[in-house]
Parts: C-alpha cells; structure tokens; sequence
C-alpha cells in the first residue's frame, strides 16, 4: 500500500459554527479558545477513544474548528516559525498535525523536513533497522535504489511487536533541497502486530482505509459487511525513480513512545508474491462490486421477510383468539348450572349446592326402603301372633 496523497482534512460535511464546537464566545481570547481546544481535543483523542467513531468525528470536527479559527485570526496566513506564509501543502499538514497530534512538535518536524535538516538514516536495500521513536518525533530513512531495482519495484514496510501506533511517511525532495510530504499510510493491526506498508510495484495498488463510512458502520451493524471493501483506496504512487528517497517512522501515540522495525525491500525476489498481491486485489474489486448489487438485492429481501414475518405474528395472534373464544363457547354446554332443589325447612333451595338432583335421591332412597321394610315385617309378626293365638283357643 502505497499511502494516502495528502489533499485535505476530513471536514464534517455540515460545518457547525467554529465557536459552538468549541463552546467558546466571539469575543474570547485566542488563549481562551486554545484552552477550550486542548480540553475537547483530549477528550475525544482517539488515544483515549479505542472503536468509537463517534469521538473520532468529533474529535476532527473540534480541530477542524480551531484551524478555521486560527487562520481568520490570523487574517488568512499561518506562519511557520514566524517565517513566511504557509503553502498551500504546509497548510494541508497543519491542519493535519492539528487533527491527529495536538501539540506544534508536529509542526516543527515539518518545518525542518521542509528546510533539509532533519537528520537521515541510511536504510539500505534488503536489510530492516528497528528503533523506538518518542510521540509526536519521527526517525528518517533514505533508500538509495538502483535503475534495475526501481524497474522491479520497491517495497518499504513497517511493523511493531509492540502494537505501537505510528505513520510510514514518504516524502518527495523539493528544488530547495527540502522533502515535501508525499504520501502517509497509518498504522493498522494485523494479527499479532501493527504493520504499514508502501508498495511501489508499477501497477495500480491499493490501501485500506478503515475510516471510511466508520461511523454508519456503528450505527448499522449490516451495513458493516457490505462497506467493509470500500475502505479500499487506490494509491497515488505506484513507482519510484532510481536515486536516494526519504522515509519516515512517526510515533503517532500522545501518551507514549513507539517500537518498530523497518525494512526496504526488492520486488524481483518476490515476483510471485507481487503477481499475488496483483490478483487478490483484481478479486477485491470485483468482489466490492458484487457486494454493491448485493446490498440492494439483500435490503429488498430484508424488507420483504420483516412484512412476512409481521404478518405471521398477527395471524398468529388472530388464531390463538380465534380458538379460544371456540374453547369458550364449548365450555358453555354444561350441566353445572343453578338447579332448583327441596331443603330439609320445606323450601326450595338455589343451585349453589354442588350435588346433582339425582345424587339427592340417590341418598334418601335408602333410608325410605330401610322404614317400609320394617313395618311389614311388623305387620307379618302381628298377624302370625293373632294367628297362633286364634290356634290355642281351639
């Protein structure tokens, strides 16, 4: 990956007012409003704000606001050491050091990049150096190439055991002898490290930019799988010339140093693994189109099975109803109902008793039968007794 051109800060698209995103008045002091900066700018410093794209928009927004305000205050020229007006490429950096750094060491690396007096590492072809930068200070290296080796390609990495946060620089060599910045490829964590790489191959090659669409993402988990590939860039530069070009190693941390280890590369020994790299990104592109059509075929989908599945809760709904009122009017053929019955006081008693009429009779026609059979039995004894009376008299 060859890096991102540096073209402009990334502006929210709708611009609040400068001082009602820094919650300072009109008439507030230049102090004044670098104090209220500093205290939002690290509060949402992305340092602090690990996955929440939400203070990295923010955070870019505040100093988006206090660059706009800095140069009207300073009636349209930012000046470099009191020196000399910015450019519009040394503006473009400011504003740029003033989104991710928070301080002026940004600045005056710049400056003295610009100027030629940065001091230069030699980092020769085929060989890594590793070091430990300190925040917000860079470590520069020249790559001295040849014209056969500038015809195979180059490649220069970076990578740090230490998960360190950093920025491979490249920069271009003006006519005064200073470096301009040329393109800029951030820190990504890849596996076990964090790596970044700038990829001069002479074919289109591409970065990925995972800030792209960040916050929609958040804010839709599904969209996170269709925009996923479209955090794919293609780089500005694709070749470099035979001589000595400047790279740097940036310790992008406000809190604490970065570790990491360097290296140039020769593409002729990886042919393959750069006709590699050629075709999976050929794969990628096309794949990112694919996903595009998808997209709309999948929300149409999606649309559709939330009407389905709407309806199918509702009828379900209205068939639970449906059967119990059927359960309801089959409960009401029964003969648990009030019936009228004699009491014992000669009165008719009310159905709250819960026997049933004939269990009633049931339970007194013993006692009936009991009484008739004793009085016959009665009788038949009186009349054998008058019987064998009437036989003794004889």
């Amino acid at each position: 990956m060859a890096g991102s051109k540096m073209e402009g800060p990334s502006a929210p698209a709708l611009r609040r007012d400068p001082y009602e995103v820094l919650s300072v008045s009109r008439d507030s002091s230049d102090q004044e409003i670098k104090t209220a900066y500093r205290k939002l700018a690290l509060k949402y410093h992305p340092d602090k704000n690990a996955n929440n794209p939400e203070a990295a928009e923010l955070f870019k927004e505040v100093a988006y606001s206090y660059s706009i305000l800095s140069i009207q205050r300073k009636g349209g020229n930012m000046i470099v050491q009191g020196l000399r007006p910015l450019t519009l490429k040394e503006w473009i950096w400011r504003l740029i050091c003033q989104i991710l750094e928070l301080s002026t060491q940004c600045l005056q690396l710049y400056s003295e990049a610009l100027n030629g007096t940065v001091t230069v590492r030699p980092l020769p072809i085929g060989t890594s150096v590793s070091g430990k930068v300190e925040k917000q200070c860079a470590h520069f290296f020249g790559v001295t190439i040849s014209e056969e080796q500038a015809e195979s390609g180059i490649v220069v990495r970076v990578t740090s055991a230490a998960q360190s946060k950093f920025k491979l620089l490249y920069f271009e060599q003006d006519a005064n002898g200073g470096y301009g910045l040329a393109l800029q490829e951030d820190s990504e964590k890849t596996g076990k490290v964090t790596s970044a790489g700038m990829y001069f191959l002479h074919f289109q090659v591409y970065r990925m930019d995972s800030t792209v669409n960040a916050l929609a993402m958040a804010k839709d988990p599904e969209a996170a799988f269709f925009k996923r590939l479209e955090g794919l860039q293609p780089c500005e530069v694709s070749e470099l010339k035979a001589g000595t070009h400047i790279f740097a190693v940036y310790g992008d941390n406000f809190f604490k140093p970065a570790t990491y280890t360097i290296e140039a590369l020769c593409a002729k020994t990886y042919e393959d693994t750069t006709h590699k790299l050629k075709d999976i990104e050929t794969q990628i592109l096309r794949k990112r189109n694919e996903l595009r059509q998808f997209e709309t075929e999948y929300r149409k989908a999606l649309a559709r099975f939330q009407e389905v599945t709407n309806r199918y809760s509702q009828e379900k709904q209205s068939v639970d109803e449906l059967l119990k009122q059927r359960d309801s009017i089959h409960s009401s053929f029964t003969v648990a109902r009030a019936v009228a019955i004699p009491s014992g006081s000669g009165h008719f008693s009310n159905g709250s008793s819960s026997k049933v009429p004939g269990e009633d009779y049931k339970s007194e026609s013993p006692g009936d039968e009991g009484s008739s059979d004793s009085k016959d039995k009665s009788s038949k004894k009186k009349w054998f007794n008058l019987n064998l009376k009437g036989s003794d008299r004889k």
